[in-house]
């Protein structure tokens, strides 16, 4: 066995210290914050992993625990009821408790342990947690069964069920055969996007498995990143917040596994009669007559306002979701009945009543076989081969997914998991009527699962939520688009390495704009300046990258496109006042999905091809948007696309726990991003709606089959759910360039914490401050003529004061902080230290303070998307202090510079560095020239406009 392999044995004892044993566990964390967890056998680590999560994400923790149990009002107020109501009538926390009393019983003892972990971590965790305090809220208590609970209440909405509501409305309005009109075929929403690549085609012979799962972003995220060792097994990967172990992507040192959604139907509504009996009580219709259904009333308890009665009613079908009081009095009350004499009257539907006066319920697997699957999760710990993950996956149950797998020895896997029940087609298409026994479930049977060769001719494998392996199992899928971009991009090369993965995950080409530009390139008649925007966007290549115009031109011609659909006649029945999101016979939960723009907009690329309008309509209508859009872009010339494209991500405290950690920078909280809900990076705007996005790479990952320590990793956030900590946004100028975090698996280069978060020996060792004189130095240089030059590292808490007082003078306003409290400056420069691309250093001269001086790596710094980041390049930036300086010595400035320049050569790996001034700053720019920088472009950055300048070794004479 390799030292490298035994540095990973979860027994090997690290060489810089033990992290602290707690209860039988240790936790280490790498310098991104992300635990790595070691324990003397599996309950304790689940254990282990349960507390680590509470002392990271008790916030979050809490906030799903009270979506469980339909009691997030209580503290969120009536935002929140909506939810409250759904999950209270759809019995996720009874189903939960079904579910888990039917767990295999070390099954059961392993996700009790994780729930003992919570409790035990959740009272520290909240006192870090602001949003505890915020809303008045103290920690509750973890049951065993609320993984299952946060897992369903998680995934309940998944399958998409309020589609089929949609479906029903449009067949209603528009006709039988208009049902699919909108099929998110052509295009989808945001989906996750997961490849595998054979031995055959990477440099080293051993597998890659990468991919990014596309969800709604969250604050805190929904994956975390995590490492869990014992004797039995030593797995990193992704987890989900209050869920035990490693679900959905994994690297046990031997086998690796990824998921992306299948786009399975697997649930489904039924049009239910009930009636309400004499003595209170609610009978439904079924196959064989009426019968009493379950019913009792629950109280849902609102912050600020009375509390809500909901009642909870349950047919044979499963839990009543739609609907309000089946009526009263002496005679049962036959709803289905009272249609005509309601209409008669001009009466509406009660508040959650359905349209046509009946009630829905909703079948979901779990709540029917008692099964969540969670019995897969320790067997996929335990992986070895692919064989094992494949016989693992034979007990999972929802989400439907479509899975990746290989192992070191070159076996690879590419199934379907989950569980899809036997009905008829039209249970899949719409809401079906509850008494006709011709859309029962097929007791006990299941929908063979289909499976197929991953280690195909062409070594490739892909999974993108597309009409693929799937497609017997659903209605409507993610348009092909995605997976054959990636498809292209991996079959262009047989030499890939992980680290060159990014360049997939990061692609913007948008395939789907070509039915649009094709009508725009023969729309007729166009006006000199709609001449000129087709032109335009006829040579666009047609990527939708961060800092293209024509990539927001083509947003606001779409926009308008989907706009004049909206308005069409041929949709009246849907859109404008009779647009289904409208209407109060639904509940306002499953409005998003009832919505007639946004399901314009996702379905573009059909609609403009063919079925709906005829030829010569679709010209004219983009002819029409050609002349608005252009008129528009000569009064309000397009900004680049990452200006509008931004992360929108769902808080349940939204803006009331600002991230000082970053200070108020809204590019750091509400980053711009490249892409569209259609290129790999599938970053979702709503087109039609709104150009921000909320769905888009919940996490990305790279599995290395060769070398594990060769993976990579990275979330929207950071490790941390604590805002203001330094690991709570680290991982953000990552995600939004695309690049990635090494998976570190050696412990020996792992931190020694306690048991508190983020807790590294820079954080923790030093309970005095040091002087910058007594400071270990990074560089030392005796300058002829000006004196001893000593770099040292800045201790943000002890060089506040001082770094506060040089970037707030007038001369430093190009420095940016100009209006910076002590308190901002101190937690900018912890978030800089927290990072280990980025390093700032006092410049001490003589022993005395001189300057501030900041090294980067380009290509870790949002500076790396405005030019070609070269192998070598090295960013500095550079402020002078306001001391005696220079006036007091000739060439000051200059003979500082010898020393930053002479430290930056003195690592071989550096060839050019690089700066980025401010472009008014030509006292700055003047000397950089004297020195032998090179003036490059002006770059555009959020805070500033740059002018980039580089010096090369050459220049020196050093090359």
């Amino acid at each position: 066995m390799t030292a490298d392999v035994d540095r990973e044995r979860p027994g090997a004892r690290p060489d810089r210290g033990e992290g602290e044993v707690s209860g039988g566990y240790e936790l280490f964390r790498d310098d991104w914050g992300i635990p790595h967890l070691r324990a003397a056998d599996a309950l304790t680590l689940a254990r282990a992993q349960g507390h680590a999560t509470a002392l990271d994400r008790a916030w979050q923790l809490e906030t799903e625990r009270h979506r469980v149990l339909g009691t997030s009002a209580s503290h969120l107020g009536a935002e929140a009821v909506d939810w409250d109501r759904f999950v209270r009538r759809a019995r996720i926390a009874d189903t939960a408790r079904r579910c888990f009393d039917r767990l295999a019983p070390e099954t059961a003892a392993w996700v009790t342990a994780y729930a003992d972990g919570v409790n035990e971590g959740l009272a520290e965790g909240a006192e870090r947690a602001p949003e505890f305090a915020a809303v008045g809220l103290a920690p509750g208590r973890w049951e065993p069964w609320t993984p299952l609970g946060v897992w369903l209440s998680t995934h309940i909405l998944f399958a998409g069920f309020p589609t089929k509501l949609w479906r029903e409305e449009v067949a209603r309005r528009l006709g039988e055969d208009r049902m699919t009109l909108f099929a998110t075929d052509g295009p989808g929403t945001a989906g996750s996007n997961g490849w595998l690549l054979t031995g055959a085609r990477t440099a080293t012979g051993a597998p890659l498995l990468a991919g990014d799962p596309h969800r709604f972003i969250e604050d805190p995220g929904v994956y975390q990143q995590i490492r869990l060792a014992c004797p039995e097994f030593d797995v990193v990967g992704l987890a989900v917040p209050g869920i035990p172990g490693i679900a959905h992507f994994g690297h046990t040192g031997h086998v690796a596994w990824a998921i992306t959604n299948a786009m399975a139907d697997y649930q489904d509504l039924y049009r239910e009669r009930l009636r309400r009996t004499p003595d209170g009580g609610v009978e439904a219709l079924g196959p064989d007559g009426w019968y009493r259904a379950h019913a009792h009333t629950e109280t849902i308890e609102v912050a600020g306002v009375e509390p809500e009665q909901v009642e909870v009613i349950e047919t044979d079908r499963g839990p009543v979701i739609i609907g309000g009081d089946p009526g009263a009095g002496d005679e049962p009350h036959d709803v289905a009945g009272s249609e005509a004499s309601d209409a008669a009257e001009g009466a509406h539907p009660e508040s959650g009543e359905a349209a046509d006066g009946t009630f829905i319920s909703l079948r979901y697997p779990p709540r029917v076989t008692g099964e969540l699957g969670f019995d897969a999760l320790p067997a996929l710990l335990r992986a070895r081969t692919v064989a094992d993950v494949d016989t693992a996956l034979d007990r999972w149950v929802e989400p439907v997914n479509v899975v990746l797998a290989a192992d070191t020895a070159g076996s690879t896997l590419h199934r379907v998991a989950g569980h899809v029940p036997v009905r008829p087609y039209a249970n899949r298409l719409r809401v079906v009527p509850a008494e006709d026994p011709a859309y029962a479930w097929r007791d006990g049977e299941t929908v063979p699962l289909p499976r197929t060769e991953a280690d195909g001719p062409a070594g490739i494998a892909v999974m993108a939520n597309e009409r693929g392996l799937a497609a017997p199992l659903g209605i409507e899928f993610a348009p092909p688009h995605r997976a054959r971009r990636i498809r292209e991009l991996l079959g262009a090369d047989t030499d890939w390495t992980s680290d060159a993965q990014a360049a997939v995950h990061t692609d913007t080409l948008l395939a789907s704009a070509r039915q649009l530009l094709s009508l725009l390139a023969w729309a007729p008649a166009l006006g000199p300046a709609a001449e000129r925007l087709r032109d335009r966007l006829l040579r666009w290549d047609r990527h939708m990258d961060a800092d293209s115009t024509d990539a927001t031109l083509y947003a606001r011609l779409r926009t308008d496109v989907v706009h004049r659909l909206a308005a069409h006649p041929a949709l009246k029945g849907v859109t404008g006042a009779d647009d289904p999101w409208r209407s109060a016979a639904y509940p306002a939960l499953f409005r998003p999905w009832l919505a007639a723009v946004p399901r314009i907009g996702y379905a573009l690329e059909s609609l403009l091809t063919v079925g709906l309008l005829p030829y010569e309509d679709r010209l004219a209508l983009v002819a029409a948007s050609a002349e608005a859009v252009a008129a528009a872009a000569d009064e309000t010339p397009p900004a680049p696309w990452g200006e509008l494209h931004r992360l929108s991500p769902w808080q349940a405290l939204p803006d009331r726990t600002p991230d000082a950690s970053v200070g108020s920078d809204a590019q750091a909280i509400r980053p711009g991003v490249a892409g569209d809900h259609d290129c790999v990076l599938s970053t979702s705007s709503v087109p039609g709606v709104t150009d921000l996005f909320a769905r888009g790479p919940a996490a990305r990952y790279v599995w290395d089959l060769a070398r594990r320590e060769d993976s990579r990793w990275a979330v929207p956030f950071g490790a941390s759910g604590v805002p203001g900590s330094a690991h709570h946004r680290d991982q953000t100028p990552l995600w939004v360039r695309g690049a990635l975090a090494p998976v570190v698996t050696d412990w020996n280069l792992l931190h020694r914490t306690t048991h508190r978060p983020e807790e590294t020996p820079a954080m923790t060792a030093a309970t005095e401050p040091v002087a910058p004189a007594l400071r270990p130095a990074v560089h030392e240089q005796k300058v002829e003529g000006f004196g001893t030059v000593r770099l040292v590292p800045v201790d943000p808490a002890a060089d506040a004061e001082l770094l506060h007082g040089w970037v707030t003078e007038e001369r430093a306003r190009f420095w940016g902080m100009a209006d910076h409290t002590r308190e901002q400056v101190r937690e900018i420069y912890e978030f800089v230290d927290s990072l280990p691309t980025h390093h700032a250093y006092l410049a001490l001269r003589d022993g005395v303070p001189a300057a501030l001086f900041q090294t980067y790596e380009p290509d870790a710094d949002p500076v790396g998307e405005c030019y070609d980041v070269r192998p070598g390049d090295f960013g500095i930036h550079l402020l002078i202090a306001p001391a005696e300086g220079e006036g007091a010595v000739k060439g000051y400035t200059e003979a500082l510079l010898t020393a930053f320049i002479a430290y930056v050569f003195s690592d071989p790996a550096h060839l050019r560095v690089v700066v980025e001034p401010d472009a008014r700053n030509e006292k700055a720019l003047a000397r950089m020239v004297r020195v032998g920088f090179e003036l490059g472009p002006e770059i555009k950055k959020p805070e500033k406009t740059a002018r980039l300048a580089f010096l090369t070794r050459a220049a020196l004479g050093l090359a």
